[in-house]
């Protein structure tokens, strides 16, 4: 069952524009798995997994292994991984985020 079905090519535009533009890409610096990621504040990220980065990702393949679908929390890593990315100014924080 679809949640979201986009009927104008205004909310087909907020959908790009949300899922797509903005995103920098980080590489954990374990794995190398690669995510695209938006920072709107210090406190608040946006991380889109695609499904090479999961397959890639070493907690989450431990997770699958252990029978758990997934990590609530996400990637210890890869949080650390764009936190330095944040630090080194590789992903800005509230550019481009309306």
């Amino acid at each position: 069952m679809v949640s979201f079905a986009p009927l104008s090519q205004e909310t087909y535009a907020d959908r790009r524009r949300y899922l797509d533009e903005h995103l920098a890409e980080v590489a954990c610096l374990d794995c190398l798995a690669v995510v695209g990621v938006r920072k709107h504040s210090e406190h608040q990220t946006s991380i889109q997994w695609s499904g090479d980065s999961v397959a890639s990702c070493a907690e989450f393949t431990r997770a699958r292994a252990e029978g758990r679908l997934g990590l609530p929390e996400g990637c210890s890593r890869m949080r650390a991984s764009i936190a330095r990315a944040v630090a080194e100014g590789r992903v800005p924080v509230g550019e481009g985020v309306d």
